[in-house]
């Protein structure tokens, strides 16, 4: 039995929160188009980004074998790749898809690569899922934002995909022109909807892209009301280096910089030819209007502007009364420590030192549970707001997840100072 069929009450529980903001409350359910932004050669290259499927009433035996979801469980992340042992397509459930980790409290509040590469490890272990690029259907909001385009399905096509799916070969027919992730992510949301998402001859030159998979999708809801479009944005978790902007085929050869000026030598009326095709028609933000995707409420409203400049200058002030508690720099702290699992099965950080280890809680659920001194988890803090509360239109969080880890910060400058004082005391004795 795949080891995810089998969830612990506490998955359960939290997977029903997670469902509450991403399912209302009908005998419907939905599939999501995830258009995914590109990070490490395709960000600074090509820069189409990823596609993949969320479906809220399918479930998994095993990564290639479907299933109707259980009472409470909470759907899969269905997509294509290439190298994952001959197969086309897996499914993994949207948690570790996301996140690599089971249950909403184990998510990392701040992640170097040392740290989601042992994630990534420990849950492909698990569910014995090997491959070149493995690694790339676990922890995905680590490299990058995602951007959801949620519409609702019945469960008569629910069961219909599953005995699709099921009923084909799955095996590896990965083609970068004709058989793309953003192509599977075509054939599954037509398959609800016949026609929703289309290929552009002129902006890809008819190869599937996911953002012209997003695109297409949101034109065709506007048209059909029925189909019930929510948008939100899944943030990418602060640490690793920032994913980029997502474009399309020509996007990306002629209004990317590095691609520009050799096209404007040769081709200049190509080029202003297409930069005012996609200034007048074929600009497409899946930002626009969106919601705030949370592991543990589900979906909220962004942080406006002016909550925005309050939080920073409340972090501010935080910062210059923490300055003579000496607060290290963590991205160098963490550099020095190792990831480990605790008893309850979540990750922290081990420190060797000259007297004794130093064990550091990183995640929500264990950060004040650790024998750490609050001033390290004070430095975690201060880089993940940090990175939070960087501009972006619109916000890339919401007000309560911001308000989260104020209130998490509060309680570590409470303990900083209690022990502060404790110290004080001790030496004056």
């Amino acid at each position: 039995m795949f080891p995810f069929s089998k969830l612990s009450k506490s998955f359960v529980f939290c997977a029903a929160i997670v469902l509450a903001g991403l399912t209302p409350k009908s005998a419907h359910a939905q599939a999501t188009l995830l258009l995914e932004e590109p990070y490490s050669y395709d960000g600074t290259f090509a820069g189409t980004g990823h596609s993949a499927v969320y479906l809220s009433r399918i479930c998994a035996e095993n990564p290639t074998l479907l299933r109707r979801c259980g009472p409470d469980e909470p759907g899969v992340v269905i997509s294509r790749y290439h190298h994952l042992e001959g197969r086309d397509w897996v499914a993994v459930p949207l948690l570790p898809y996301l996140y690599a980790v089971d249950n909403p409290g184990d998510v990392p509040l701040y992640a170097d690569t040392k740290l989601v590469a042992f994630l990534r490890h420990q849950y492909l272990r698990k569910i014995d899922l090997s491959g070149t690029d493995a690694d790339q259907v676990v922890g995905s909001a680590y490299d990058r934002t995602t951007y959801g385009f949620r519409i609702e399905t019945t469960p008569e096509q629910d069961d219909a995909l599953i005995r699709k799916l099921n009923a084909e070969t799955n095996r590896e027919a990965y083609a970068l022109l004709n058989r793309n992730c953003a192509d599977f992510a075509k054939q599954i949301i037509n398959f609800y909807y016949p026609h929703a998402v289309h290929r552009s001859i002129i902006a890809d030159l008819a190869v599937m892209t996911p953002k012209q998979a997003a695109k297409s999708l949101a034109h065709s809801a506007k048209r059909h009301p029925k189909m019930q479009l929510t948008t939100f944005i899944i943030p990418q978790v602060p640490g690793l280096k920032r994913s980029k902007p997502v474009h399309g085929v020509i996007e990306s050869v002629v209004l990317a910089k590095k691609y520009v000026t050799p096209v404007l030598l040769f081709h200049p009326v190509l080029v202003v030819g297409v930069e005012a095709a996609y200034w007048t028609g074929w600009r497409f933000d899946p930002a626009k209007g969106a919601l705030i995707f949370d592991p543990v409420r589900g979906l909220e409203t962004p942080l406006t502007a002016a909550q925005r400049s309050w939080y920073i200058k409340s972090l501010s002030a935080m910062k210059h009364e923490n300055l003579e508690t000496g607060l290290p720099n963590w991205e160098k702290f963490a550099a020095g420590t190792e990831p480990q699992l605790d008893a309850d099965g979540q990750v922290f950080l081990q420190a060797p030192g000259e007297a004794a280890t130093t064990q550091i809680g990183i995640c929500r659920d264990n950060a004040l549970r650790m024998s750490a001194p609050p001033q390290l988890v004070q430095g975690l803090l201060f880089a993940r707001l940090d990175q939070e509360l960087k501009s972006k239109k619109p916000a890339h969080a919401s007000e309560q997840q911001i308000q989260s880890d104020f209130r998490l910060l509060q309680q570590l400058t409470k303990s900083s100072e209690a022990s502060l004082i404790t110290s004080g005391v001790e030496g004056s004795n």
